[in-house]
Order: structure tokens, then sequence, then C-alpha cells
């Protein structure tokens, strides 16, 4: 009988010791899990909830801002620092680009069909250049969507009786218009055609370490703001308004 009991002591003790060594996983980092899931969920920038390229569209100028075709995205990019160089820095005027673009193309035509006819002796037809009108006029009902929108948001930002919101749109159109004194309106939109070109893809590649800043500041102003409404904003004495009554 001792050595029974000397052998299931054994047993037992080396099981509580391989119990003891091994991680508590099942309830500790399983909760653990969820909460980084949710957290990361509900720190994401501006409360999103679908990825980057769906809130941008998803279509085709999504795949060009995301960079999913860099042969494409890399030749907007360059035609739009082109057209930048050339009226901003050469200080190219837009009516005389375009005079000389059409003589250039009124001499190739010409040059190609005169030169055909000697050679050929029967001048080639010259292929016509014709702009569907369909586009012109899908640019125009997308422009004035996008406009309407525009003034829909700045309406109901304006009736909705929103202070904060209201706030936020007038300093962001402060801050544009002063940029917009800083330098002319070309250089401006090209700003905004790069940052559109290289903001989002720099988010969606490191976006958990821009969220992380993004809340890290958020909260540091928040802070801050609670602290200053507790120093000096709270005791400013609010007045009720009396109407004048009419006899």
């Amino acid at each position: 009988m001792p050595e029974k009991i000397t052998a299931e002591k054994f047993i037992n003790n080396l099981v509580e010791t391989f119990a003891d060594t091994v991680p508590k996983k099942k309830s500790v980092s399983f909760f653990e899990e969820e909460n980084k899931s949710v957290t990361s969920r509900f720190n994401r920038l501006f409360g999103r909830q679908k990825p980057i390229h769906h809130l941008l569209g998803g279509g085709k100028s999504a795949d060009v801002l995301l960079w999913r075709n860099k042969k494409i995205s890399a030749g907007v990019l360059i035609g739009a620092t082109a057209i930048w160089v050339l009226f901003e820095l050469l200080n190219y005027n837009f009516l005389s680009l375009v005079c000389y673009a059409v003589v250039l193309g009124m001499l190739a035509q010409f040059v190609w069909t005169n030169a055909s006819g000697l050679i050929n002796r029967a001048p080639s037809q010259v292929p016509r250049l014709v702009l569907p009108k369909d586009i012109f006029v899908s640019i125009g009902r997308s422009i004035g969507s996008e406009v309407n929108r525009d003034l829909q948001f700045l309406q109901d930002v304006s009736c909705g009786g929103n202070l904060k919101k209201f706030l936020v749109v007038v300093a962001s159109l402060l801050v544009a218009a002063i940029i917009g004194s800083w330098c002319n309106f070309l250089t401006v939109i090209y700003i905004g055609f790069v940052a559109a070109h290289t903001l989002p893809v720099l988010y969606e590649r490191y976006d958990d370490e821009v969220d992380d800043f993004v809340h890290m500041a958020l909260d540091q102003l928040q802070y801050n703001y609670r602290k200053l409404d507790a120093g000096f904003l709270s005791r400013i004495p609010k007045g009720k308004f009396k109407g004048k009554k009419h006899e």
C-alpha cells in the first residue's frame, strides 16, 4: 500500500505541476482579444467601420487614389505636376497654352495630309476627332450633384442647431481662406490633388498608428478643454434674455 500511495501522490504532483506550468489562456486571452478587437473597432478614425477603399467609392477612382495600379496613379500625378509647373512655375497662360496646342495639332494634320499626298499621290484621310456628348453630360451631372450636396451640407450645418459642428465648419472655411491668401487657386488645387493621392494610401498602410496618434491628440485636447472649462468658461455668467412687454 505505501508504494501505491506514493505512486498516486507522484502522479498527482506531476499533474498539478503540469497544470501550473500551462498558461491559462482560455478565459483571459479570450476577453483580452475581444476587448482589443472592440477597442480597435471603435478607435478607427472618424468612427469608420469599412475599409478605406470602400469609403473612397470602391471604383476606379479609389484604385487610382490607393495606387492599386502604380502606372496609372503615377501617370495621373505626373500629369497634374506637369500642368502645375506649366501654369505656376513657367507662368504660361491658359489661353496661350490652348492656342499653342491647337496650332501644333493643325500643323501636324497639315503635314500629314500634304506629305501623304506627295508620297502616295493620294492624300490620306486624317481621322476626325469627335468627343461624345455623354462625356460632357456626365461631367455636368457629377459637378452639379457635388455642388448641390455641398450646399445642402452647409445649409444643414447652419440650420441644424449643432454649435460645435457649426464652429468647426466656420473655422475650416477661415483656414482655407487664409491658405488661399498665401497662394493662388491653382496651387491650392494642386496641393489638394497631391494630398488626395498620398494621404489615403499612407493611411491604409499605417492606419493603426495614425488612429492611435489621432485619438491620443483628441484625448489631450478634450482634457485641455475640460480644464479650461472648469477654470474659466464655467465662471462666465450667463444672462437670460428678457423680451420687452408690449402694452
